[in-house]
C-alpha cells in the first residue's frame, strides 16, 4: 500500500519527475541549508533521500532572519540525459536553473533568469523541442496571472512574447500560483493552486489547443481541495500539486497537505501527499471515487524500492553530516564542526531566539547560519535525546535543544550559568497573537520569552530528553549516573503551527549554542541525537 504522507514532516511544494524505472522528487526548503532535498522511489510507496539539490554555499543564499525567505517551489524535469531544476531565491536573487547529469548531484551553480518575475516557475518541453517557462505575474499586479514565455536554454534567457494565459478558476481568485504544464492528446493542460496555501488551497486545471491559450477551465473545477470537508478533516490545505505518468499510461499527482492534531493546529508544515489520477471526458479526475487525498492506496504493479530507514541515532562519526540535517541560513560563518565523533556548535553568534519585544525586528548579515542543526518534526508523538557537554561562562551563553517554529515561536531547554550557578531551564518564547500577521511583524509586536521551570545542575554534561506526546511537551535531563531529572512538563505546543505563528515553515527539532559575543573560539558538544517518532 501507499501510505501518505509519502514524506511526512515539513516537505511542501512536491515536483515530480520519472525517468524510465525512477520517480525523482524535489521540495520548497525555504530559508534551511543545505536547499531542495531530492527523493527517490522506483514504486512510489518508499522514499529515500539521495542528496540536496543546493548543497554548497556558493549556490544558495539565506539569511536566518527571514525563515519564511529563501528557496520556494521548485519544479524538476529531465530531458535527454539532463535533469533540470528550478526554483526562486526570494530572499537573493530571484529565479534560477541548475541542472545535473545525475540527480544525486554534483548539481551546477545558478542560471539566473532575466526578467522572469514572480515566484513558482517551471519548464515544459514540447514536441518540437523548444522550452517554455510558466510563472506567477509577482507582487504588484492588480489581477495575478500565469504567464507563459518560450525559453533559451542555451543562454538562459527569455524569448519573444511573454503573455499572461491564466488568472485561476475564480473570478479574481487569489494567488494563483505553481503553474506546471502538461501535453495530453493534442491539449496543452496548466495546472495551478489557487485559494492561498492554508485552509482555502486547491488545484484547478485548464487547457488549450495553443500553448499560448486561450485557454479554458475544466467545469469541474477545482479538481481537488479539502476546504469543503470543513477545518476538522484531517487532512488539510491540500494543494500545490505535480502530475506523473507511468509507463503502464497509468497517472498520478503529488501534492502538498497538513495533518492536524490537538484542534486545528499542523505544527508539522506542509508535507508531500499522493494520489491516483484518472482522465475523463478529457479532463483529470484526482483520486476517483472520493475526490479527496486518502490515507492509504493500493500500489501500482513496480519494482519495489529497497527501504533505507534513517537510523534513530546519529553518532556524528562521519565527515560530513546526514542528509536529513539543515542549518538555518547559509553557513559560512564557522559555526559548527564535525570532530572527535561530535558535533560541535560555536557560540560567538547570535541568540537562537530574541531576547525581547525591542529585538523582533532582527538584522542579519545578507548570507550567515545561526548555531543551529536541526531536522525536521515528522511525528506527532515522538521522543528526543541528545547528549551534551557545555561549559558555560557568560552570562547570556547558553546550549541545548530546541522546538523551532520560528525564530519567535518555540520551546528550548538550555544550560546556561545564572547567578554563579548552572541551571538547566525550559523557555517557551512567542508573539503576542493580536499583534502578528503572517509573517511579518508590526512595530508593535510584544515578543514573550516564559520561563516553564529550571533546576541546577552540578555537570558540564547532560543526555536532555524531550517526549512529545501529540501537543504535550515534557523536558528531562539525565545525569552521569543515568537518573532522570525532571526540568518541565506538559507544555502546549500548540502555538508552534504555521496556523499561529504565521509563515511557511514546519516546526524543527534542533541543537543549537548561542550567546558568546567574543572572537574566542568556544563551542557546546553533541556526542549523539536521537529522534524517534511512537504512537499513543
Amino acid at each position: 500500500m501507499i501510505n501518505n504522507p509519502i514524506l511526512p514532516g515539513f516537505y511542501p511544494d512536491p515536483s515530480i519527475c520519472r525517468v524510465e524505472d525512477d520517480f525523482y522528487i524535489v521540495t520548497s526548503s525555504f530559508s534551511f541549508f543545505p536547499g531542495v532535498p531530492i527523493f527517490h522511489s522506483t514504486d512510489l510507496v518508499h522514499w529515500e533521500q539521495i542528496g540536496n539539490v543546493l548543497d554548497r554555499t556558493s549556490q544558495l543564499a539565506l539569511n536566518p532572519g527571514y525563515i519564511s525567505g529563501g528557496i520556494y517551489a521548485p519544479t524538476i524535469r529531465y530531458h535527454n540525459g539532463t535533469f533540470y531544476m528550478i526554483t526562486t531565491n526570494v530572499s537573493h536573487g530571484g529565479n534560477f536553473i541548475v541542472t545535473a547529469k545525475n540527480p544525486e548531484g554534483p548539481w551546477s551553480e545558478p542560471h539566473w533568469v532575466e526578467s522572469a518575475e514572480g515566484i513558482d516557475p517551471s519548464l515544459f518541453w514540447d514536441d518540437d523541442g523548444k522550452v517554455y517557462y510558466t510563472g506567477t505575474t509577482g507582487n504588484g499586479y492588480k489581477t495575478p496571472m500565469i504567464w507563459i514565455s518560450e525559453l533559451d536554454l542555451n543562454e538562459f534567457k527569455l524569448v519573444g512574447e511573454k503573455k499572461n494565459i491564466w488568472g485561476g478558476a475564480l473570478v479574481n481568485c487569489a494567488s494563483p500560483e505553481s503553474p506546471h504544464m502538461y501535453k495530453k492528446d493534442g491539449w496543452y493542460y496548466l495546472m495551478i493552486s489557487e485559494g492561498g496555501t492554508e485552509f482555502y488551497h486547491a488545484v484547478t486545471v485548464s487547457r488549450s489547443k495553443n500553448i499560448f491559450g486561450p485557454y479554458e477551465g475544466c467545469p469541474g473545477n477545482p479538481i481537488l481541495t479539502h476546504r469543503h470537508l470543513g477545518m476538522y478533516y484531517p487532512i488539510c490545505n491540500v494543494g500545490h500539486a505535480d502530475l506523473v505518468q507511468l509507463k503502464d499510461g497509468s497517472w498520478y499527482m503529488v501534492m502538498l497537505g497538513s495533518r492536524i492534531y490537538g484542534g486545528y493546529h499542523k505544527n508539522m508544515g506542509r508535507e508531500s501527499f499522493i494520489a491516483p489520477v484518472t482522465w475523463e471526458n478529457e479532463w483529470p479526475v484526482v483520486s476517483p471515487g472520493t475526490g479527496r487525498v486518502e490515507w492509504t492506496y493500493p500500489a501500482p504493479a513496480l519494482p519495489q524500492t529497497p527501504e533505507t530507514a534513517v537510523p534513530k541515532r546519529d553518532n556524528f562519526d562521519k565527515d560530513i553530516l546526514d542528509y536529513q540535517w539543515n542549518f538555518l541560513g547559509t553557513p559560512v560563518n564557522d559555526v559548527y564542526k564535525l570532530e572527535d565523533s561530535k558535533l560541535k556548535l560555536r557560540t560567538n553568534t547570535k541568540q537562537i531566539c530574541p531576547e525581547d519585544s525591542t529585538d523582533v525586528w532582527r538584522t542579519f548579515a545578507p548570507v550567515e547560519a545561526l548555531s543551529f542543526v536541526g531536522r525536521r518534526q515528522q511525528h506527532m508523538s515522538y521522543i528526543v535525546k541528545a547528549c551534551m557537554t557545555f561549559t558555560p561562562v557568560l552570562p547570556k551563553e547558553s546550549a541545548g535543544l530546541i522546538i523551532l517554529q520560528n525564530l519567535y515561536h518555540s520551546i528550548r531547554v538550555e544550560m546556561l550559568m545564572e547567578n554563579c550557578k548552572r541551571v538547566l531551564r525550559v523557555i517557551k518564547g512567542y508573539v503576542q497573537l493580536d499583534t502578528y500577521l503572517c509573517h511579518n511583524y508590526t512595530d508593535k509586536a510584544e515578543y514573550h520569552q516564559e520561563m516553564c521551570n529550571q533546576v541546577e545542575w552540578d555537570s558540564e554534561s547532560v543526555i536532555f530528553v524531550l517526549k512529545a506526546e501529540n501537543q504535550n511537551n515534557s523536558f528531562y535531563a539525565i545525569d552521569n549516573s543515568g537518573k532522570q531529572h525532571i526540568i518541565a512538563e506538559n507544555i502546549d505546543g500548540s502555538f508552534l503551527g504555521s496556523e499561529v505563528s504565521g509563515g511557511f515553515i514546519g516546526a524543527y527539532i534542533g541543537m543549537f549554542a548561542s550567546g558568546n559575543p567574543s572572537d574566542a573560539e568556544k563551542y557546546a558538544e553533541f556526542d549523539w541525537f536521537e529522534y524517534e517518532g511512537f504512537n499513543l
